[in-house]
């Protein structure tokens, strides 16, 4: 991950059923068993990604929403809502779910391989900061 992201070592990594990775730049990476399972950008520190020209991260939550449904009626995504209402296009590995900055609630995409998607447990907890077994 490191030599993907031209970043030096990540700060700290976390022990349990799956691997953590924390970089300085807002940039957080899960594994399962060794594999890249899933990355976490922070709503603010993180790098900006965009879909469609559409900012990703540290967006308004309702905007961002609308726009992925949107993106998935135009592109005929598969869309899958979580129980906290975060909204996921399973077919591209997005999950986008809000962050609290400060007094206001921001955009934070996270990029998730299928299986994790698919996984009741995986899927309503990530990122998984402070999520134990």
């Amino acid at each position: 991950m490191t030599e993907a992201l031209l970043v030096s070592e990540p700060e700290s990594r976390v022990g349990g059923p799956y691997g953590q990775e924390d970089f300085s730049d807002g940039v957080k990476a899960f594994y399962d068993v060794g594999q890249l399972a899933c990355v976490a950008l922070d709503a603010v520190s993180g790098p900006q990604v965009w879909l469609a020209g559409f900012p990703l991260a540290g967006s308004d939550p309702g905007e961002g929403q609308q726009f992925l449904l949107d993106h998935a009626a135009e592109h005929g995504n598969w869309i899958l809502f979580t129980p906290d209402a975060s909204l996921a296009l399973t077919d591209l590995g997005i999950l986008l779910r809000d962050q609290r900055v400060g007094e206001a609630r921001l955009t934070r995409p996270l990029f998730v391989k299928e299986a994790w998607l698919e996984s009741e447990y995986y899927r309503d907890r990530l990122p998984l900061e402070g999520t134990s077994g």
